[in-house]
């Protein structure tokens, strides 16, 4: 069977990052990032077009300064229940924290969420970008790159494990018998590690698809080092066509050295396109899009996201940009490096590295229809990415991708006409993992 294309909706409600002025977009609700409505219709709207998976981001700390859609937001597990209850295919994805959560509670909420929806969960695992995070939680230090990667990696490890606790045959109900659990299909974990020590079990069986979906995006050594190890499904940096198949084919060859088949870890691709009757109008719109989001006082504070939230407003804009490299190591570090890098490499102004952020770019995935379906298929031949995240600033742009592009992918079998599954592992072709135990018992 021939590859076909995954895609996810990525719902940014009022504006994420980079969105400075969609909040005074009129067909957008002023308070779309806290009314569950939304979610459901934006759900809804891309199940209908069979999409993989609905995508929700989170964050655990803010300031004034933050995207529009940080400053006042929905939990993702709480908001993710509500949607599943009105859908019946589309995957359920959730951010949370391996530093801020404890791996008992957010294994359960996940397993919770897998039976809600029938199978159709998928935690996209952090370590948290932002360091003021800590302070919420009672630490004055965010933890540093290292030990958030080694207990994100055991703290995958542990949910496995408390996901499996309960074989998959564990309940007989037998009334004849008067046996409700064969406690021999019950298994405590006994977890004891650097950074956890968890008993079990967890009290909740394995859902349909056994275990929720692994996600995580991560560009730095130790982010992508952690993808190959536990992740089935990657949110990508994207970046150029060369960029993204260098990504992608690392991804795939560390995956591989770690013993796991390639084919079973998704990469997504950002997407923003802007799809319109022409090419020539579909430009146009991509550059009104670009000035409506320029506003240089959100760019600097953007800016001082990956740097632990810091105000670079404190210095002179006009002078060469500031040393800050030592804020870079407990948040964004490999982003904040590259910023460094390149300041220092061009010899910028801190107004400058700002006024960058906020550059004409273009999305790959602009123009007509066909022009968009064309990239997109040009792209995927190319080996950059097995599915794309899509993010789309209202829901005219959405249905525009939806009637336009779909129809002409999936005339050239690049995209399903029909879910292949109920479950996020057999939409997104992975398989569903056996039970540990069921497994040693079959081995001994």
């Amino acid at each position: 069977m021939s590859r076909t294309i995954h895609l996810a909706l990525h719902p940014y409600g009022v504006g994420g990052p980079g969105q400075h002025g969609l909040w005074k977009d009129p067909r957008v609700a002023k308070n779309a990032s806290i009314d569950i409505n939304y979610y459901i219709a934006q759900a809804k709207a891309a199940e209908h077009a069979l999409f993989d998976a609905l995508f929700v981001v989170d964050s655990q700390f803010i300031n004034a300064t933050y995207p529009s859609h940080y400053l006042n937001r929905l939990e993702p597990l709480t908001l993710l229940s509500a949607v599943a209850t009105h859908t019946r295919h589309i995957g359920l994805v959730g951010t949370a924290s391996s530093t801020y959560n404890s791996p008992f509670n957010l294994a359960r909420r996940f397993a919770s969420l897998d039976h809600i929806s029938g199978g159709r969960a998928g935690w996209n695992v952090v370590t948290s970008f932002d360091t003021g995070t800590s302070r919420n939680y009672g630490f004055d230090e965010h933890l540093d790159y290292a030990t958030r990667y080694g207990r994100a990696r055991e703290f995958v490890e542990v949910a496995r494990g408390l996901w499996d606790s309960y074989e998959d045959d564990a309940f007989p109900a037998d009334v004849a018998r008067n046996v409700f659990l064969d406690p021999a299909k019950l298994h405590e974990l006994a977890h004891e590690g650097e950074h956890f020590k968890v008993a079990g079990p967890l009290n909740l069986s394995r859902s349909p698809q056994g275990q929720p979906v692994i996600f995580q995006a991560g560009v730095s050594e130790e982010g992508r080092d952690l993808a190959a190890r536990v992740a089935e499904g990657i949110y990508a940096p994207g970046g150029s066509q060369e960029q993204a198949r260098e990504y992608y084919a690392d991804i795939k060859r560390r995956t591989a050295a770690y013993g796991r088949d390639p084919d079973h870890i998704k990469i997504f691709i950002h997407g923003g396109p802007v799809v319109a009757a022409t090419d020539e109008a579909a430009l146009r719109r991509e550059r009104e899009i670009f000035e409506e989001d320029r506003d240089f006082d959100r760019s600097l504070a953007l800016l001082g996201r990956s740097f632990g939230a810091y105000d670079f407003s404190v210095h002179d804009l006009d002078a060469p940009f500031p040393d800050v490299a030592h804020l870079a190591e407990k948040g964004g570090r490999t982003g904040a490096g590259k910023i460094i890098e390149r300041a220092r490499r061009e010899n910028l102004t801190l107004r400058q590295v700002a006024d960058s952020l906020a550059e004409f770019r273009r999305s790959p995935f602009v123009g007509a229809p066909g022009t968009v379906a064309d990239t997109i298929e040009e792209w995927f031949a190319a080996g950059t990415f097995d599915g794309i995240n899509l993010a789309f600033r209202n829901n005219d742009d959405l249905e525009a991708f939806v009637d336009g592009v779909v129809p002409v992918l999936q005339r050239r079998g690049l995209f399903r006409t029909a879910y292949e599954a109920d479950t996020l592992r057999g939409n997104l072709g992975l398989p569903v993992p056996v039970n540990r135990h069921t497994r040693e018992r079959a081995g001994a």
